[in-house]
């Protein structure tokens, strides 16, 4: 996984010291980037490197509370919903300016818009400056720039407004990532990848709240059932718990993303629903386990999609490359969430019943003591060639990958 150049508190300190980054939304070779810093601390001289040296729109990140406080409209866009970003209309400082362009009148336009002393009456319309709408759950709705802008303001203990500009080459083309660390070189800036952002919420804020428990008898025992919901997405999360689970002891774990075609109707396209009733079983046999249903069908693109990567897989495509002919990278789930929920219920260690290396990492990456425990069941001629590519794309660890007749 591509880090940032810095760790995020050295970059915190440069943020809270008027200093930019380069903040990257993606880590691929054609990931483009911006060049951000506080609202709060900008002057002339930033306004005019973000002109000169990035060469995009010079533009601030607000979050959409702050929009509506100063009354500034979006720009209606017939691709609204599919939009990355949801740019208002251009502002101006209503005072202090001249004709709006120069860079002390955009820097002074910015400072005016991150003031919380500011109201509608303080900005005209139109104006010079572009503002962005950041969504109120930041990069856990939305990994885009405004969103990455606003919640690093937050992080770094800055008031939640970035200023920002698009990296271009001389060509106007947007610098990708190989250009972007050359630039970041040369004018002594950390670059940033949103990605750890992410990562830096879901270990510092507690983004999950219990909303209901009750005991949950099964078929073949007796469990707890708990639900969590998301503060960031509203999403409801399930967690069956067996036994005395808490006070930092070790626990059997199952994090089980939800699987609608495979745990509840039997899909023989997919291992899921026997995973999760051997899981269910070794857990009940166990001292103290829990099982953790989360809300993310399909690897995380939703059901629909699921069945429209069915259709493809129909015309000879595997799992891994027909999310990618959608448009989705081959898995987007994360375990953040559930590293939170193993939190709130004080697990120490979760042995973790899973063949997936990466939920191992991910949840290390999240401050949960980890160790593997295998959860392989018995293939059969639906499912083989899923385990295979499973195996081969995606680095799942399986011993034996044979169907037995």
């Amino acid at each position: 996984m591509v880090k940032s150049s810095k760790s995020l508190e050295e970059i915190f300190s440069r943020i809270r010291a008027a200093r930019m980054a380069v903040m990257v939304m993606e880590e691929g070779e054609e990931a483009e980037g911006d060049l951000v810093m506080a609202g709060e601390k900008v002057t002339p001289d930033h306004v005019n490197f973000m002109a000169r040296h990035a060469r995009g729109v010079v533009s601030v990140a607000l979050p959409e509370r702050r929009m509506r406080e100063l009354g500034i409209p979006l720009v209606a866009s017939p691709q609204s919903e599919l939009a990355d970003e949801q740019a208002g209309s251009l502002v101006e400082a209503r005072e202090g300016v001249t004709t709006g362009i120069s860079a002390h009148d955009r820097a002074r336009t910015i400072q005016v818009l991150a003031s919380d002393k500011s109201g509608p009456r303080d900005i005209v319309m139109p104006g010079h400056v572009l503002p962005l709408m950041a969504l109120s759950g930041g990069v856990m709705m939305r990994l885009a720039r405004a969103e990455g802008a606003v919640d690093l303001m937050r992080a770094a203990g800055m008031r939640p407004c970035g200023a920002l500009c698009t990296v271009l080459r001389e060509d106007g083309d947007a610098a990708r990532l190989p250009e972007l660390r050359e630039f970041a070189e040369a004018h002594d800036l950390p670059i940033l990848f949103v990605k750890d952002l992410v990562s830096y919420r879901l270990t510092n804020e507690l983004l999950v709240q219990r909303v209901a428990d009750v005991d949950f008898p099964i078929d073949s025992g007796e469990l707890k059932a708990v639900v969590f919901r998301s503060t960031v997405d509203g999403r409801e999360h399930l967690a069956l718990v067996k036994g005395n689970v808490g006070g930092g002891r070790p626990a059997l774990v199952r994090l089980h993303s939800q699987c609608l075609t495979g745990d509840v109707f039997g899909s023989q396209r997919c291992d899921c629903g026997e995973q999760l009733a051997e899981s269910i079983e070794r857990i009940l046999a166990a001292e103290a386990g829990v099982i953790i249903y989360l809300h993310q069908e399909g690897r995380g693109i939703g059901l629909a999609n699921k069945i429209k990567a069915y259709a493809l897989q129909d015309q000879g495509l595997d799992t891994v490359e027909a999310n990618l002919q959608l448009g989705f990278k081959e898995d987007l789930r994360d375990y953040g969430i559930g590293a939170q929920i193993l939190r709130d219920l004080g697990v120490g260690e979760a042995r973790l019943l899973t063949n997936n290396p990466h939920k191992i990492e991910s949840l290390k990456n999240y401050g949960v003591r980890v160790s593997r425990v295998p959860l392989e069941v018995t293939p059969h001629l639906g499912n083989i060639d899923y385990l295979r590519t499973k195996k081969e794309k995606l680095g799942h660890l399986f011993s034996k990958l044979k169907v037995i007749t």
